[in-house]
């Protein structure tokens, strides 16, 4: 075993390596040289914190990606048909009959309360005169503007 100084170490092998050819001995020095360089930048490599390289199953992404398209067409085609119904039902297509599910039918009828609270209308006082004719006025110089 090679002692951890790298000039000890080569001292070392040119001690046990005395009677082989120079050849050798020098290999053997190029080998060891070239272990111990590649020790040193493992070390280096690991005090660096490098962000690890992790592979992407492209596979899985494109399988989950067609899974989505095809949930969200799916949902689509739900909410169409339940609008359709929705509407058939309003016009009363098929008579007093009616086997929906609570939800939804609480549902169509906030929907209902909801365009009633729209279409209220707030009622206002009567226009003076003063007032006709300051619209009459507004609406003459819109016409001239729009002309230039």
């Amino acid at each position: 075993k090679l002692p951890r100084n790298y000039e000890k170490a080569l001292e070392l092998i040119d001690k046990h390596l005395i009677y082989w050819p120079k050849f050798t001995l020098h290999k053997c020095k190029q080998r060891y040289t070239k272990i111990v360089q590649y020790l040193i930048r493992m070390r280096k490599l690991r005090k660096k914190n490098t962000k690890k390289l992790v592979s992407r199953d492209l596979k899985m992404e494109k399988r989950e990606s067609r899974r989505e398209i095809k949930a969200l067409s799916a949902a689509q085609l739900d909410q169409s048909i339940e609008k359709e119904l929705l509407e058939r039902l309003k016009k009363g297509t098929y008579g007093d009959i009616y086997n929906i599910h609570k939800d939804v039918f609480e549902k169509l009828v906030d929907e209902e309360e909801e365009e009633e609270e729209e279409e209220e209308t707030e009622f206002v006082e009567d226009f003076d005169e003063s007032d006709l004719e300051d619209l009459e006025e507004y609406s003459l110089e819109m016409e001239m503007e729009q002309r230039v």
